[in-house]
């Protein structure tokens, strides 16, 4: 269960950190925030990120397998990599609609899943 859990919560964590990271350009294309200064920008960033670290950090702690969780910290570090891109692609093609997924992004990914794959490899 707690591998589970884990990917739960950093599916959660990389929702928050990619409106965290991107939102901002999104809510300045449709004119919410284009007349914001740079700091009011990051401060809103930073509000949605504590979102992130608030499941991130627990991801990372009943993940662990040092903590009793089924993954290594390097196997956790490719897992949320590779989470964090598919969430990507999926939050890019909702609120950027205009941006296109070719061959080299799927090989690239595919690359990434090989990746997943060698570290758990025994």
């Amino acid at each position: 269960m707690n591998g589970i859990y884990t990917i739960l919560l950093l599916i959660m964590s990389n929702i928050f950190m990619t409106l965290a990271w991107y939102g901002h350009l999104r809510l300045q294309q449709n004119g919410t925030s284009s007349h914001w200064p740079l700091i009011g920008i990051i401060a809103f960033s930073w509000g949605i990120a504590l979102f992130e670290y608030c499941c991130q950090v627990p991801a990372n702690r009943i993940g662990f397998d040092g903590n009793g969780g089924p993954f290594s910290l390097v196997q956790l570090k490719v897992v949320q990599e590779c989470i964090s891109l598919i969430v990507f692609v999926i939050i890019a093609n909702i609120m950027f609609q205009g941006q296109s997924f070719h061959w080299n992004h799927a090989l690239a990914f595919l690359m990434l899943v090989c990746a997943v794959y060698l570290v758990f490899m025994k």
